[in-house]
C-alpha cells in the first residue's frame, strides 16, 4: 500500500482509524525529499498494520497550524486519533520503526 495524501477533509477520519504515521512536508524542503523514500518504504512494510499519510503543508496550512508544525519534515504518530510521538527533522528508518513499534 502506498501513502495516503491527507487533507482537512480526510485527516480526522484517517487518523482515528488506528495506528497512523503522518509526514508533514513541503516540495521545496530538501530533508523532506530525503525522508520521502523512507516513508514510502514504511507504508509498504507496515501495510495492513499502520496507515501512512502525507500532508503537504503548503496546501494544508490549517493542518500545519493545528499541529504546530514549526519545522519540516515532522512525522507524527497517532493511535486512534491521539498524538503519541513526534519526530522532527530527517531521521533514519530505524527511528521511525522504533516509534511505530512502540504503538
Amino acid at each position: 500500500m502506498s501513502t495516503i495524501h491527507l487533507n482537512s477533509a480526510n485527516f480526522d477520519r484517517t487518523v482515528s482509524g488506528g495506528p497512523t504515521l503522518v509526514d508533514f512536508w513541503a516540495s521545496w524542503c530538501s530533508p523532506c525529499k530525503a525522508v520521502s523514500p523512507i516513508i514510502e518504504s514504511l507504508a509498504e512494510e507496515y501495510s495492513g498494520k499502520v496507515t501512512v499519510g502525507k500532508v503537504n503543508i503548503e496546501d494544508e496550512t490549517e493542518l500545519a497550524d493545528r499541529f504546530n508544525i514549526m519545522s519540516i519534515p515532522t512525522v507524527i504518530l497517532f493511535d486512534n486519533g491521539r498524538e503519541r510521538e513526534r519526530l522532527t527533522g530527517a531521521r533514519r528508518m530505524s527511528d521511525y520503526k522504533d516509534a511505530i513499534n512502540k504503538l
